[in-house]
């Protein structure tokens, strides 16, 4: 640690590290925004007024309608 990092990498390897570190996090900020809009999308963390059984009991009663 002749140069007084305390990782010891130089710093053209600190920079590697980086640029490394900052494209795998963008990576996984992506993925997980993508799954909470999907698991939003099944069910909404929010329930309707009633709960999630009366808008499952409007769906059924709409599915009857169609058949």
């Amino acid at each position: 640690m002749s140069d007084g990092s305390i990782s010891g990498l130089s710093e053209a390897e600190a920079k590697e590290f980086h640029s490394i570190f900052v494209t795998s996090f963008f990576l996984f900020i992506v993925v997980a925004v993508v799954a909470h809009i999907l698991a939003w999308m099944w069910r909404p963390w929010l329930a309707p007024v009633g709960g999630y059984k009366t808008a499952l009991d409007s769906i059924q009663h709409f599915a009857t309608y169609l058949s």
